[in-house]
């Protein structure tokens, strides 16, 4: 009967131990199959001679090397640039900003921390209808100043082939501006304030006090921000499409817009493979090391 007893006991242990990989082995073999698994699928067709279909002729490195030769790709490289550093730059400089205002404690904080939250509970393609509506010279901004007599006003960036791209950047700032300020602002509330009590009895007030005492302490949220952002950067699609659909021209074609035409619309199936995997080795480069970092510098029990 203990023996018995004994068994069953061991084997309820070994099934409560065992329950939580039983009850995550369909998502990790869904994640495997349908992320990893199409990974490695997209790598191998940047090697085929892929067009309307997969086919298995390995053609070595040919499509990296058309890739780079293909003016629209570079073209989508030099957006992305101008694109990604005013994105990053400014996004950051504005969460920042409204992270540091709604510290001082203001009485306004449960209102406006919401309104400035609000956008990101918003998807890409309807930020990027809004600022379509709001940038179109027929229905938005110029013609709202227009009706009420500013006749001379003129606004015509998102048909403006040299001023496009910063339609996007103003579109996709907006939306996670206030992403950003709820990182900072979380860490803004979790520094020490001992050490800004010590430091303004020395005499550190203002500027001085974030820039040499606050700031060098939010280095580990700066880095967060700026790999969610490049991130985010990187993989700009929807916005693009809904905003200005990469146009006019090329002058806001993105690697993401310029992967899904070659694929699907253009017929070049190894070229978009070819495009993909540049544009995850660009995303692995930057979030491995920070990965990587923050396993080492996390505390071990």
């Amino acid at each position: 009967m203990r023996e018995g007893r004994a068994l069953m006991s061991a084997a309820a242990g070994a099934l409560r131990a065992a329950l939580p990989k039983i009850v995550l082995s369909p998502s990790l073999l869904l994640l495997a199959v349908f992320v990893y698994g199409f990974i490695l699928v997209t790598g191998y067709l940047s090697f085929t001679a892929s067009k309307i279909l997969p086919v298995p002729d390995l053609v070595g490195i040919d499509n990296y090397v058309k890739l780079f030769q293909t003016r629209a790709w570079t073209i989508a490289l030099h957006n992305l640039a101008v694109f990604g550093t005013l994105y990053i730059g400014i996004g950051i400089a504005l969460g920042l900003g409204l992270a540091i205002l709604l510290d001082q404690r203001i009485r306004a904080e449960g209102w406006l921390r919401p309104i400035y939250l609000y956008p990101m509970a918003l998807s890409f393609i309807v930020t990027g209808t809004f600022w379509k509506w709001f940038f179109d010279p027929g229905i938005g901004l110029e013609r709202a100043l227009r009706l009420l007599g500013w006749n001379d006003f003129s606004f015509g960036w998102i048909k403006d082939p040299e001023r496009a791209i910063y339609t996007l950047i103003i579109g996709a700032v907006w939306h996670t501006s206030g992403f950003v300020m709820a990182l900072f602002l979380a860490g803004l509330r979790g520094l020490d304030a001992s050490v800004l009590r010590a430091a303004r009895i020395d005499g550190a007030s203002g500027v001085r006090l974030y820039w040499y005492i606050v700031l060098p302490q939010l280095k580990p949220v700066f880095a967060a921000a700026f790999v969610i952002l490049l991130h985010m950067a990187i993989k700009s699609y929807d916005l693009v499409i809904a905003l200005t659909a990469g146009g006019p021209g090329r002058a806001t074609e993105l690697p993401a817009t310029f992967m899904y035409s070659y694929t699907f619309t253009r017929n070049q199936m190894a070229m978009g493979a070819s495009a993909a995997v540049i544009m995850l080795m660009t995303v692995a480069a930057v979030i491995v090391p920070y990965l990587y970092g923050a396993y080492r510098e996390r505390p071990r029990g």
